[in-house]
């Protein structure tokens, strides 16, 4: 289990730096500059996305999104870090960002690996503005 908020995705068959670019790519198409960083230690990869060009999808509280990817036995991981609050009026568009986003990372995931790799949900995924139950 990730420190912090916890796993958002997991995926199985590839590593966490072409899995974090699957993400900043979808970020770019969406209008965010974004920016990615590699540690080795910890070993981990950081996306942080900045909405530069307007797009009605997004909701105002989504205009700085930042991820972290840490490797897992055969995959990696996907833990949502920020923003960690969402208006109640934001919620529905937020929502429905974060199903866009998911269904993408789900069929870029396997196009690109020709079936061999897989988005899997967490049993319990946690997105930093739900409360924990």
């Amino acid at each position: 289990m990730a420190e912090g908020n916890g796993d958002w995705l997991r995926v199985r068959g590839i590593g966490r730096e072409r899995f974090g670019g699957y993400l900043a790519d979808y970020l770019t198409s969406l209008g965010y500059a974004v920016e990615r960083t590699e540690t080795t230690e910890p070993a981990e990869s950081r996306v942080k996305g900045r909405l530069e060009r307007m797009n009605p999808a997004v909701p105002p509280s989504a205009k700085e999104l930042e991820f972290r990817f840490y490797p897992t036995s055969g995959g990696a991981a996907l833990v949502w870090e920020t923003p960690t609050a969402i208006p109640a009026e934001e919620l529905a568009r937020m929502d429905r960002l974060v199903r866009e986003m998911t269904a993408h990372l789900e069929r870029t995931v396997a196009t690109e690996s020709h079936a061999t790799a897989k988005v899997v949900r967490p049993s319990d995924p946690r997105l930093p503005w739900v409360p924990k139950p």
